[in-house]
């Protein structure tokens, strides 16, 4: 018990902290009239969306709730008086869009206060930008640890508390997919009028898409995102504790608060110990260049990696001797690292992928294209490897148990890596604030040296949470398939000899093999289809908007933005429906009518599928973008030359591959498996009803 208050104290340490920092944020100087103008109209927007999302999610959590409060009372076996799987589902999606919430309320105040700090200073605007994803990235892992501890508290039985998860996740992926098609539409349509066709520089004033862009950029890249790991967070924490109750040890009288289910809760509490110690390694010189500025950055992670470790170790040493769950800990942390390295490799311009990419400018749109996607199906090769290795290692040590912590180890420290990926649409959104504004030219340059540096380390982020998502959506795949029945464990989480499998040549487990395989593909078509219909839109409306307001292109007239805007907002919202729905329905479609077996089949397949083609969509997106920024900078022409026109079209290709449908995988694969872990007994409740 006295371990779990620990826990919890982390938690509040980390609200206590994001409350200061933003505080801190807020009360920065926000620059002229025209700036504070231009940042009302981008809060007003995320706001509106923001708004009308949550609203729209209602009847769905609703229903939900009440399915799952029937089921608490007739199928689940928790005897704890309430609905406890109901009540921990409406706190997971509570909890959910809170965070998204919090964090995006924070960036769209800093982007004006970081373009004003740009005036200053380099150093200044990286200070107010990072210190806005730290916001997010600590607002995440606190909310999260305290929902999870907290409802382990008052329920003691992690199958209720795995609706916290399953609450989480839907709203995860409903502000996902919705956020992202709102951001790549706006994107992908102000920038095929206004860049390609008219000419006009990006965040150009006269252009009416810019102020729905940097709208998207917050309800995607921060909302969107923070709503994203902290399903992956909790994801992994319900994960390691739910195997750990399969252990002998509780069921020989261990309690309930063992060393197995309190030791994967106490180390994300040291994560976050260690994340915001990180932070304050974060500096940057003057005249820092973008590698200077990267450093920055990897200097924070880097130093709560090794803070972790310590930490670990220190947990180990006094709460077991067993040090394989430390070995574990450490073979999650570094495969996250090297995911994320490897994956700047192939999307920063600073080195060869991208480079070549940007060499493929100068013969086309088509090659530039051809080049991008090579580029991220090479990007496959390390991840793979890493998380295959981790898997073997963390298994070898602790069983399935090891995996689930391996997965809590590379999600320790989100507070900080997250806080990376969520200053890079601040720094964006700054320089199109800037733009806009039009403020000194050398302002913009130091905004664009942040929106580069965010670029690549929006790629690296997205890598370390599709790694995340790998190891917990295996461990919570191990979790349904013990409570399903499909395999037994020994005390020590690894698989007993002889006992059940899944037996893939079996026909209904390859029938939803091939069928969870599909699911990524079927999915990222329809998220893609959604930003190519939604952005169809906003092209109508740019050009109507140059067509028929008189003076705007001569910048003598302002452009109707909100219109812009209101026209994102209302396609994301229909568009995100149907791909929300399947990743729920699919699986339980699945376990009803081809068993809990096939089921296992499927996740297997989708994970598999998955992690494979949302490495390959992040990267390939991740590279179009860097090469665009790469001729921008001067190289093959610079901006205005046929190149750049090729370069961003890969560019607009690329929008919906690295900020809809390849982060969207990562939640469909977790929800899939929550789902399914979930309601695994009433589908074993079902099934045995039919057998008889």
């Amino acid at each position: 018990m006295e371990s779990i208050i620990v826990a919890l104290a982390a938690g509040v340490i980390a609200l206590v902290f994001a409350a200061l920092i933003a505080w801190r944020v807020i009360r920065a100087d926000q620059g002229n009239a025209t700036m504070i103008e231009i940042g009302d109209a981008i809060r007003t927007g995320a706001s509106a969306f923001l708004r009308r999302e949550y609203l729209s999610l209602v009847p769905f959590v609703v229903v939900v709730a009440i399915v799952l409060g029937v089921m608490d009372y007739t199928v689940f076996e928790h005897d704890l008086g309430v609905p406890a799987t109901a009540i921990s589902y409406l706190v997971g999606a509570i909890c959910s869009g809170l965070a998204g919430f919090i964090g995006m309320s924070v960036a769209v105040r800093a982007n004006i206060r970081t373009a004003a700090a740009a005036m200053i200073g380099l150093n200044p605007a990286l200070r107010v930008a990072f210190s806005s994803g730290t916001v997010m990235g600590v607002t995440v892992v606190g909310i999260g640890l305290l929902g999870v501890t907290i409802l382990f508290l008052i329920f003691q039985d992690i199958s209720a508390v795995a609706g916290f998860g399953f609450g989480a996740s839907s709203i995860a992926l409903f502000a996902r997919v919705g956020g992202g098609i709102f951001t790549k539409a706006a994107d992908v349509g102000s920038d095929l009028v206004g860049k390609v066709e008219a000419g006009i520089p990006e965040d150009d004033p006269r252009n009416p898409g810019v102020i729905a862009d940097n709208v998207g950029d917050n309800v995607g890249d921060v909302a969107g995102m923070g709503a994203d790991l902290f399903e992956s967070y909790v994801g992994s924490i319900i994960s390691a504790v739910a195997l750990s109750a399969s252990a002998v040890a509780l069921a020989a009288g261990a309690g309930v608060f063992h060393s197995q289910a309190v030791f994967p809760m106490l180390l994300a509490g040291a994560g976050i110990i260690a994340a915001i110690l990180g932070t304050f390694v974060v500096r940057s010189g003057e005249q820092a260049n973008f590698e200077k500025l990267l450093w920055a950055l990897r200097y924070g992670i880097f130093a709560a990696g090794g803070l972790l470790i310590i930490f670990a170790a220190i947990l180990t040493f006094f709460m077991t001797d067993n040090w394989y769950w430390f070995g574990c800990v450490v073979a999650g942390l570094v495969a996250g690292t090297i995911i994320g390295l490897a994956t700047e490799y192939y999307t920063s311009y600073s080195y060869g992928p991208t480079r070549r990419v940007s060499a493929a400018s100068e013969t086309g749109a088509a090659t530039v294209i051809i080049s991008g996607i090579a580029t991220g199906m090479m990007s496959t090769l390390i991840p793979v490897i890493c998380v295959s290795v981790a898997i073997l290692l963390a298994y070898w040590f602790a069983g399935f148990y090891g995996v689930a912590l391996a997965g809590v180890g590379l999600l320790s420290t989100l507070g900080i890596t997250l806080a990376t990926d969520a200053y890079g649409p601040v720094a964006d959104n700054a320089g199109g604030i800037a733009e806009q504004a039009n403020l000194d030219p050398q302002v913009r340059e130091r905004t664009d040296a942040l929106d580069a540096l965010g670029n690549t380390t929006a790629a690296t982020g997205k890598g370390f949470a599709i790694g995340s998502a790998a190891l917990t959506s295996l461990a919570l795949l191990a979790a349904y398939s013990v409570s399903a029945g499909l395999i037994t464990l020994d005390e020590s989480g690894k698989l007993v000899a002889g006992g059940p499998g899944i037996n893939l040549l079996q026909p209904q487990i390859l029938v939803g093999l091939v069928i969870g395989a599909m699911l990524p593909f079927i999915f990222s078509a329809l998220t893609m289809q959604a930003v190519g219909r939604a952005a169809q839109g906003i092209v109508d409306e740019v050009r109507r908007q140059f067509r028929e307001i008189p003076g705007l292109m001569e910048g003598t007239a302002k452009p109707d933005s909100a219109r812009c805007v209101d026209i994102s907002t209302r396609s994301a919202l229909r568009e995100m429906i149907i791909p929300g729905l399947m990743a729920v329905v699919a699986p339980i479609a699945t376990g009803f009518i081809l068993g809990e077996a096939a089921l296992g089949g499927l996740l297997i397949g989708s994970v598999a599928a998955g992690f494979m083609l949302a490495i390959m969509m992040a990267s390939a997106g991740g590279s179009w973008d860097n090469a665009k920024k790469y001729v921008e900078l001067g190289n093959y022409g610079g901006k205005g030359s046929d190149a750049h026109k090729a370069a961003v079209e890969g560019d607009v290709v690329g929008d919906p591959f690295k900020d809809t449908s390849g982060p969207s995988l990562n939640i469909l694969l977790k929800l899939m498996a929550i789902v399914s872990l979930v309601f695994a007994p009433a589908f074993v409740a079902v099934n045995d009803l039919i057998s008889l």
